[in-house]
């Protein structure tokens, strides 16, 4: 009789939103990091100096995420020549790989774009993970499809829901139908108390998440009289990447 096949180890991916986090995520055991900015705004790209200190500091993988604005993934052709260039930028800083989508108007994924952003960053040597506009597609099943006539690696995705747990049973069916082709990874509300169970009902191989925790401000001084962020978030606290919580997350994913 043969032996059964070793279950294949979970990976995280962690979504960075500093150079600060990003470390903690090497150090927690990440195998890649995705650096964005203004999580609040479901990230957008960070600036050229993240990049290349990241870049600098980091010897696990490093995509960068290539968004221009919150708000929907309907671009105009101004946003889309920034999105060359960033990906260019990426590209000279050594990055490993970049983070894209975009859509039409009626929700479908624009294939003629994204198929020049895919064309771009591959002749750089840069892999491609399409992210969340997945989930605000008008057909998941069929922009699947065209994430695959792209040649991306992965589909970060929640299956068009707030959190993965929501949509676990969308995800479970994207990877079924994936088989193999490309990569499904959930993300959004993956942490410590949900990733086994996305892990066990969805069929994933990676995971993605913040893994944040909340700091305190050492200002001693405080004008309680203001807010600069328009009451989203404090002017005295912050977030940041927390190693332990990278660490249980993948302990859990994986036992």
């Amino acid at each position: 009789m043969s032996k059964p096949l070793p279950k294949s180890t979970v990976s995280l991916e962690v979504c960075a939103n500093s150079v600060a986090s990003a470390i903690a995520a090497q150090e927690g055991g990440a195998v890649r990091v995705e650096l964005c900015e203004n999580l609040h705004e479901g990230g957008t790209t960070p600036s050229p100096a993240q990049i290349s200190i990241a870049r600098k500091l980091l010897g696990i993988k490093l995509y960068v995420l290539i968004r221009p604005r919150g708000g929907d993934f309907l671009y105009s052709d101004t946003e889309f020549e920034i999105m060359k260039q960033d990906i260019k930028y990426c590209a000279d800083a050594g990055c490993d790989g970049v983070v894209i989508g975009m859509l039409n108007a009626d929700g479908t994924v624009d294939k003629p774009r994204c198929a020049e952003l895919v064309k771009i960053a591959k002749s750089k040597g840069l892999g491609v993970t399409f992210h969340r506009a997945f989930d605000m597609s008008s057909d998941m099943s069929r922009a699947l499809e065209d994430i695959i006539d792209l040649g991306c690696e992965r589909i970060l995705t929640s299956g068009g829901r707030s959190t993965a747990v929501e949509g676990v049973n969308i995800i479970a069916h994207l990877v079924e139908k994936a088989a193999g082709r490309i990569s499904i990874m959930p993300g959004a509300g993956v942490n410590e108390s949900t990733v086994a169970d996305l892990i066990h009902f969805s069929g994933a191989t990676e995971v993605h998440s913040s893994a944040r925790k909340d700091i305190q401000s050492a200002m001693a001084f405080r004008n309680e009289h203001i807010l600069m962020g328009y009451g989203e978030t404090s002017e005295y606290s912050y977030s940041v990447t927390d190693v332990n919580r990278v660490k249980e997350i993948i302990r859990l994913a994986n036992q």
